[in-house]
């Protein structure tokens, strides 16, 4: 199922439906990751909401040089285990959404991503769990990075912390295999990054084993698994696109100035 979260041009409350065709089913649910109960009106067209964020994690957990050829642009030698770091869930925007680029920053980059949400509370799991089975579904990601501030900084948290770093949607498909998705990242209609989720290094299920190691992962929560190779910068006028294949394209406009 294609979930999404929305407002519709008649409220202005957000609300949880599941698109269907050309049109969204409202669901009268808090949150979508429990039992489904379907709201009214019972269809509403596409063109009548505004898709918003599709989820509202209370983390981001974002695994850094997750492709063996993205850590060799850097730099970078392959981690031998997952390299974490969290980005504030007050970075997240939706699609169609402008990314800031904060004037402290000379270059900012963008990197496409899939990302993992959780669907049920998930600690110390084993290697008797079955981590897919926590997940609630995967949307697209673009892990936006002042890239001079991550190498002054060292450490992530500046860099990828910024308002409006972190563009997620358009939906969350729940009827998805991540083994093997094809993952595109486009600059004003160029394509900048192509690849498939086969060549991580760490797979969607290792990572929520690992993870869930270290902290608890809670409905809602988004596991960002990586970029591949072929990150850039973004300039003022931009439009970027992350596609990918079950899940659809995440497009957002780029703006110079502080987000308010």
């Amino acid at each position: 199922m294609r979930f999404c979260r929305f407002r519709s041009l008649l409220k202005d409350k957000p609300c949880y439906g599941v698109i269907e065709g050309d049109v969204v089913r409202p669901l009268d649910v808090v949150t979508p990751y429990g039992a489904l109960r379907w709201g009214e009106p019972r269809e509403i067209p596409l063109p009548e909401v505004q898709l918003l964020a599709p989820c509202e994690p209370t983390k981001i957990v974002a695994v850094g040089q997750n492709y063996r050829a993205h850590a060799e642009e850097l730099g970078n030698r392959v981690p031998s285990e997952p390299l974490l770091f969290l980005k504030p869930p007050s970075a997240i925007i939706g699609p169609d959404e402008a990314i800031h680029l904060p004037p402290v920053s000379e270059r900012v980059d963008y990197e496409g991503e899939l990302a993992v949400v959780m669907g049920s509370r998930a600690s110390r799991l084993t290697l008797e769990d079955n981590p897919l089975s926590f997940v609630f579904g995967y949307t697209c990601a673009n892990d936006v990075t002042a890239r001079d501030l991550q190498r002054k900084d060292v450490q992530y948290t500046r860099a990828k912390g910024f308002d409006t770093f972190l563009p997620l949607g358009p939906v969350i498909e729940t009827e998805l295999s991540p083994d093997d998705l094809r993952l595109e990242t486009r600059v004003n209609d160029q394509v900048k990054q192509r690849a498939t989720t086969r060549d991580m290094v760490f797979s969607v299920a290792f990572l929520v084993r690992y993870i869930s190691n270290i902290m608890t992962l809670y409905p809602g929560d988004v596991i960002l698994t990586g970029t591949p190779a072929g990150v850039g910068p973004l300039q003022a006028g931009d439009t970027v696109v992350v596609e990918i294949q079950g899940i659809g394209a995440l497009k957002n406009p780029v703006v110079h100035g502080w987000a308010r």
